[in-house]
């Protein structure tokens, strides 16, 4: 009886390179990511030495800057405040020339736009130079942080834009540096400064007259965010120890 035949040989696999080569890179190296973070640091350092060199800002200064454009003078508005609010330039100063210029109908919305303008261009902004950034530097804890604020990223906007001591210029900038949808970060910030634009407005443009029924709902808008957003800071900490979930 004949012996059975040999098995034929094994085939060698197709060949896909070695198993353990590295994937290819997803974002910068950190070296890059290290200049982007300075080049934003130095952006904004440039943007804010630009605002002082100009000399010191006012509400009266914005005011005669717009004053003599007519019926433009609320476009004009709009983006010299949208521009300031991108170097850093404080908010309430800015509502407190529309209302000094326009009143409290017209420059509680004109505030409004300009403010919202002014948070997506910082927006853009940080999101053009230093967003990749953050992925090739950031460790496990800032990463989960990022991606939770990605996912929340309207209700995080507007938590920030009501509970007070956060700085609003630096949000913007904060923002940009996380996956949130820019239309979600636009429609947060619309929302979320409206009551306080309101009452910067009227409070500036009831200076001649603090006892005004403007200036005083005013004060209770400002009174009643304070201590909202205070409850809701407490709130949303009790309810979140931890950042991942």
């Amino acid at each position: 009886m004949s012996e059975p035949a040999a098995p034929p040989p094994d085939l060698a696999p197709p060949d896909r390179g070695p198993p353990d080569a590295a994937p290819a890179p997803v974002g910068p190296s950190r070296r890059t990511a290290v200049l982007r973070l300075a080049g934003l640091a130095l952006t904004l350092v440039v943007l804010v030495a630009i605002a002082g060199l100009s000399g010191s800002f006012s509400a009266q200064r914005v005011r005669d800057w717009v004053d003599d454009y007519g019926a433009i003078a609320p476009l004009v508005f709009i983006a010299i405040s949208a521009s300031l609010t991108v170097m850093l330039f404080p908010g309430p100063v800015l509502a407190a020339a529309s209302g000094l210029l326009f009143g409290t109908a017209l420059g509680t919305p004109v505030s409004i736009v300009a403010a919202t303008l002014g948070a997506v261009l910082a927006f853009c902004v940080s999101r053009w130079v230093a967003h990749d950034a953050v992925l090739a530097l950031a460790g496990p804890r800032l990463l989960a942080l990022r991606a939770f604020v990605g996912r929340r990223g309207f209700v995080t906007v507007l938590y920030a834009r009501i509970i007070p001591g956060l700085p609003y210029t630096l949000v913007n900038y904060a923002a940009g540096l996380t996956p949130m949808r820019l239309r979600a970060f636009a429609a947060a910030t619309a929302i979320g400064v409206t009551p306080r634009t309101f009452a910067y407005v009227a409070l500036g443009g009831s200076l001649g007259n603090l006892r005004s029924p403007e200036a005083l709902a005013a004060v209770v808008v400002l009174v009643a965010m304070a201590l909202g957003g205070a409850v809701l800071a407490r709130r949303e900490a009790r309810s979140r120890p931890g950042v991942a979930r």
